[in-house]
């Protein structure tokens, strides 16, 4: 078995981060491809960045053959549904797949995110998954993304602060961490809460397993059919030119 994991903004420590919390998980025979965007944002804080993102990321899945699901490693599961249209294969948002993991191992959980101008767009996405019942409070601990990367950084203890004031005020009785960022952290978190605290890669990876292991695939009817060919063709050339010019 073979995952895509791709990373849709252009910083590369991400993606290695991102690959190695999936190896961790992934079942023995199951190939994690880590890929980074060629083209897009740095890193993907709010709806700006989002629609940056998009066309880099696609450009990666089409560049791409052989593999069997795909990890969408951006906690605002950017340009998910496009991606489903260019792919019969399984397309998994880490986002998604931390709020229906914690959906079955709590009656309520909180996202502890990045900075505040990213609540918004993880809220609409909690809506649309028919979330928000079980998801009590989006919460921001105001640290850039990029700063997750910069060694000796407050970002756990921050991090930490907000998880606290989740369980205390909102009384979550899980977390989700709304950054693919932030994976190196979910198990110190949970040790140190004792609460599950969950990273979106990790949990994408064993969903992906399972619907490969189920031989699904995304449906290709309806919003998920796949563009015209003429619109294929015209974006693979696009992408191919891209990476020779590059």
């Amino acid at each position: 078995m073979r995952i895509l994991v791709v990373n849709p903004n252009t910083t590369a420590s991400m993606t290695e981060k991102a690959c190695l919390a999936a190896r961790q998980v992934a079942s023995e025979g199951t190939e994690i491809i880590a890929v980074t965007s060629a083209h897009g944002p740095v890193s993907i804080e709010g709806y700006y960045d989002e629609a940056l993102a998009v066309p880099g990321m696609l450009q990666a899945i089409q560049a791409h053959e052989n593999f069997d699901a795909v990890v969408i490693a951006c906690f605002d599961d950017t340009g998910l549904d496009a991606a489903r249209c260019v792919t019969d294969k399984p397309v998994i948002g880490i986002g998604e797949a931390g709020y229906r993991v914690a959906s079955m191992l709590a009656n309520k959980f909180s996202v502890v995110t990045t900075l505040a101008r990213s609540v918004p767009a993880l809220e609409h996405n909690l809506l649309r998954y028919g979330m928000e019942r079980q998801c009590i409070s989006v919460r921001s601990s105001e640290i850039p993304v990029l700063e997750l990367e910069c060694d000796g950084s407050d970002a756990m203890q921050k991090i930490g602060q907000e998880i606290e004031q989740a369980i205390v005020e909102d009384r979550a009785e899980a977390i989700v961490l709304g950054c693919a960022g932030m994976v190196d952290l979910a198990e110190k978190l949970s040790a140190q809460f004792a609460i599950p605290v969950l990273d979106g890669v990790t949990c994408a990876v064993s969903l992906c397993e399972s619907l490969v292991r189920l031989r699904v695939k995304t449906s290709r009817q309806g919003g998920y059919a796949p563009p015209p060919t003429e619109k294929m063709a015209a974006s693979a050339f696009h992408a191919t030119s891209r990476q020779t010019t590059d």
